[in-house]
């Protein structure tokens, strides 16, 4: 009886997955088809080269994301989290990259409506050209960039791209300013990295002290000091705080 039922199951199975196959070749699927063609109006060709160009762009948007935003001091303080606390890959990266994501998000909300409404939505409704669009894209996030740029690396880059000296910081051209704002990004969040790690280091140093005073040389003091970090942490709220701090860096100025 177990036999037959287990037959019957098998052809209906069977005769599903064949309806399905059947139904799936009748349905018609939309294609997409993309040809190089003869064009007689240069206005043709230069929307193609615009479209190339866009694309071109949108390959390039993880590292814009990446180099113009908050993400890059947030990201290396979280990294910096991590290794201080000793959890090896807890929070897991993704957890991390997921994290640095939407706090940049929560930063760049002002600068990104600003571009938003002031250049894409016009834009889109045909008041502006494209160019002009792109000018008024730029303003706000080379003004959210101005804020934290140093002057030292801002004249490093000056002085290296050979440029007149500009009498206001609003004169530096974009190019200039994106790969100083870079690395004084990485400077800040190194700085916030370093005090993250002192007390950290200060429990671990006290830990390998005792087990060394107490003869337990064989014992690692990663297995002591791991649990009081976590506990030390977890007891002060330590995720409210840095990250509460890290984003108020970008708004107290």
């Amino acid at each position: 009886m177990n036999r037959a039922l287990l037959i019957k199951i098998v052809l209906g199975l069977t005769a599903l997955i064949a309806l399905a196959v059947h139904a799936q070749a009748q349905t018609a699927i939309p294609g997409i088809n993309i040809s190089l063609g003869r064009s007689d109006s240069p206005q043709d060709v230069a929307t193609s080269l615009q479209i190339i160009i866009l694309l071109t762009i949108l390959t390039l948007a993880p590292a814009i994301l990446i180099m113009t935003t908050s993400f890059t001091r947030i990201i290396i303080v979280l990294a910096f989290i991590r290794q201080a606390l000793g959890t090896q890959q807890t929070p897991p990266n993704q957890i991390l990259l997921g994290m640095a994501l939407f706090l940049t998000f929560f930063v760049m909300e002002p600068v990104w409506s600003e571009v938003y409404n002031n250049a894409f939505t016009p834009f889109l409704d045909n008041r502006v050209s494209q160019s002009e669009a792109l000018e008024r894209s730029a303003k706000p996030m080379k003004e959210f960039m101005q804020q934290f740029v140093r002057e030292k690396d801002l004249a490093l880059f000056i002085r290296i791209a050979r440029i007149p000296r500009p009498r206001s910081i609003d004169e530096v051209p974009f190019h200039v300013i994106v790969p100083a704002f870079i690395i004084s990004e990485l400077k800040s969040a190194f700085q916030i990295g370093f005090l993250i790690y002192v007390p950290f280091l200060v429990v671990d140093l006290v830990v390998a002290s005792v087990l060394m005073s107490m003869g337990m040389m064989m014992l690692p003091p990663i297995m002591i000091s791991l649990p009081l970090k976590l506990m030390l942490f977890v007891l002060v709220d330590g995720w409210n705080l840095i990250v509460g701090s890290l984003v108020e860096s970008f708004f107290v100025r």
